[in-house]
């Protein structure tokens, strides 16, 4: 690969992007973030975000971006719908190269360093994958909101706002519970809530989800917690039948839902080695290698 070209790692979800500047050898030179990136929000708006990521980055390492001296490896949220895919990479810049993954491989590959392990990926939305000792690479979840990524902020947050709505209109009583959600969304009464659940998105949803963690002796917030962690379980054993693979929770919920894990699983559980952006730089060390021929 030529030494003037630049390996990025992308990881783009829901909430955020994470942007991971090495040189041609992958060394890292600078990190970054920027807002969403997650196809599901608009392929435009995934580019911008990418475009600022990179640039900052890039100025952090002292650097001026230029997209045709860049090895893109790209882990992002919504690849697997193959329109979006396709629309993502006829609106790419003129790049010297261009990996594009689900960002539960990247994620994948940052936590197990490319060996067999399961993954399960918690922020905005939720997937789970597995790389098997011959290759085989599965995945679980991811299915997307509204009607999937289950243990997620988005899923989380979904379930949560009930509480404030049936607090609104009498048919629970108020507690410190609906105040914080009600706070969280700038709603004070059932109009307020309305204009927000009309406008709200997955991003809305999942920045609720802290609010469960915070209240979590609450019954209601228990409840879906706990549900949580059984999905969790779901995911990791639709993975691995045989019970023997190491498990990494990632992503800004792996931490905190680590705890409603079922004990069965508790044992299998490790830290990843690194997070999805830094599996991105790998993906994009694999493309140059592929360019280099």
């Amino acid at each position: 690969m030529n030494q003037d070209f630049f390996l990025i790692g992308i990881d783009g979800g829901g909430t955020g992007t994470r942007v991971v500047l090495g040189d041609a050898q992958g060394r890292e030179l600078a990190q970054a973030a920027s807002g969403p990136s997650g196809l599901g929000l608009g392929i435009e708006r995934a580019w911008q975000a990418i475009e600022a990521g990179c640039s900052e980055a890039f100025k952090r390492a002292g650097k001026t971006l230029d997209w045709s001296r860049c090895v893109l490896g790209c882990g992002l949220a919504g690849v697997n719908n193959r329109d979006w895919l396709a629309e993502f990479r006829a609106q790419a810049p003129e790049v010297a190269g261009l990996a594009v993954e689900q960002d539960a491989y990247t994620t994948l590959l940052g936590a197990h360093g490319g060996k067999p392990g399961v993954i399960v990926a918690l922020g905005t939305g939720s997937v789970a994958a597995s790389l098997a000792a011959d290759g085989a690479f599965l995945v679980a979840s991811g299915y997307g909101y509204p009607s999937g990524d289950e243990a997620s902020g988005a899923w989380l947050g979904l379930r949560l706002i009930v509480h404030a709505q049936q607090v609104l209109d009498g048919r629970v009583p108020s507690d410190d519970l609906a105040r914080a959600l009600l706070a969280c969304i700038g709603a004070q009464d059932r109009d307020g809530l309305v204009v927000w659940l009309c406008a709200a998105n997955q991003t809305a949803y999942a920045k609720l989800a802290p609010v469960a963690f915070e209240h979590r002796t609450h019954p209601f917030a228990a409840r879906w917690l706990g549900e949580a962690g059984v999905e969790v379980g779901k995911m990791i054993d639709a993975l691995d039948a045989s019970g023997t693979l190491p498990v990494a929770l990632c992503g800004g919920l792996g931490a905190p839902l680590r705890e409603y894990l079922p004990q069965v699983y508790q044992a299998r559980l490790r830290e990843p080695l690194a997070d999805s952006a830094h599996g991105g730089l790998q993906l994009a060390q694999r493309e140059a290698a592929r360019l280099a021929g």
